[in-house]
């Protein structure tokens, strides 16, 4: 099992970029493939972006080209670097991991494990 914290969240005017972290432990960080999700208030779950144990990641359209997923293995902590943030992009985000296959996937039921959230907030 991994327990996941993320951090890095806050407010930022649209345009500005910002961090998240999510640091794992309690098993082998290596041996999950990871994920970010958001949820805003009154809206689905909807997933990020997912980076495999072999550094595949792919990323939902929305964010595609202002968002890098990444993870440094040494560490045991998942990234999510956020560029050009548009007021949509407001959410609380969550990490999730799955143990198990060298994939993943953009999809809630595909992961086992997840952190508490962290809130980004974009103004206009």
């Amino acid at each position: 099992q991994v327990q996941l914290a993320e951090s890095g969240g806050g407010s930022v005017q649209a345009g500005g970029s910002l961090r998240l972290s999510c640091a794992a432990s309690g098993s082998t960080f290596s041996s999950y493939s990871m994920a970010w999700f958001r949820q805003a208030p009154g809206k689905e779950r909807e997933a990020v972006a997912c980076i495999t144990s072999d550094g595949i990641t792919p990323y939902a359209v929305s964010v595609k080209g202002r968002f890098t997923i990444s993870k440094d293995n040494a560490k045991n902590t998942l990234y999510l670097q956020m560029n050009t943030l548009r007021p949509e992009d407001t959410a609380m985000y969550y990490c999730a991991a799955k143990l198990g296959p060298y994939t993943c996937a953009l999809y809630e039921t595909y992961y086992s494990y997840w952190g508490q959230g962290t809130q980004v907030t974009v103004s206009t």
